[in-house]
């Protein structure tokens, strides 16, 4: 058993909490809570931290029983959690890595979300778990995106990021591009937008542009829609939060999909 933080493996779990270069590094991140610990797909487990009393109950001991874990007393688990009410378990996660080709392989029309500066962990997290709910094909981001595998991001998405393509790209312009070469069609919900986001054509290959929290897309960025939509706004509202703008896209196209399938059969 663990009896001290001062032991390395505890100190490991931490960094990677801490730090994305020791994420980079590693080629590891932590997934942490009962939930999400129940979504990691097996072959990406790589070790298994586990409190004391979380030993305590029959069926959380069955869950690890077959897989080698480390115990430690509830003090150390606490101080080496990133959450203020840890269950008891987290592990130590192998990251996957995909290509833009990755994100539009999937059978049927592409699906995109293109993602240039999204800082909040939180966003990020629920545009992946949103995502995931109206069928996204992949997620694409530039470098200055947050960290997928920050923790607070991989809480967000509830267990999304192990099933949901994502590729980051140093180039967006370039990438973007490519997904034009491609004959996906690109939006952007724009203040100039031409029609409200509902009278576009989402059952073919689409992707939807999304800009940054404070600033929305860059110029540059923006150039690049094949179309800029609105979303109507009532009151005083000028704009909604980049994940509520995403979903509301993403929902859109999954209607109008659901809608073509229904009328193919």
């Amino acid at each position: 058993m663990i009896t001290s933080s001062a032991n390395g493996k505890v100190k490991q779990v931490m960094n990677l909490i801490k730090k994305a270069k020791a994420r980079n590094d590693s080629g590891l991140f932590v997934a942490e809570g009962l939930r999400i610990f129940k979504e990691i797909p097996p072959e990406l487990i790589d070790s298994v931290f586990v409190s004391e009393s979380f030993l305590k109950e029959a069926e959380q001991r069955r869950l690890v029983s077959g897989l080698k874990h480390e115990v430690l007393t509830d003090e150390v688990f606490s101080a080496m959690s990133d959450t203020r009410s840890p269950q008891g378990i987290l592990a130590l996660v192998k990251q996957r890595s995909y290509t833009t080709e990755d994100l539009i392989r999937a059978p049927g029309p592409a699906f995109l979300l293109i993602l240039e500066t999204i800082q909040d962990p939180g966003n990020l997290g629920t545009i992946i778990r949103a995502g995931e709910g109206a069928g996204i094909t992949g997620v694409l981001m530039n470098s200055t995106t947050a960290d997928i595998y920050n923790p607070k991001v991989i809480r967000s998405t509830m267990g999304s990021v192990f099933r949901v393509p994502f590729a980051y790209t140093s180039d967006l312009t370039a990438s973007i591009l490519q997904l034009k070469e491609r004959g996906i069609q690109l939006y952007a919900a724009h203040l100039d937008g031409r029609n409200n986001y509902e009278k576009e054509d989402y059952t073919v290959d689409t992707g939807f542009l999304i800009g940054n929290e404070a600033n929305g897309l860059s110029e540059d960025i923006a150039k690049l829609a094949d179309a800029y939509i609105k979303i109507p706004m009532m009151g005083r509202v000028e704009s909604l939060n980049a994940a509520v703008a995403a979903s509301v896209l993403m929902f859109e196209t999954a209607r109008q999909r659901r809608e073509q399938s229904l009328l193919k059969k």
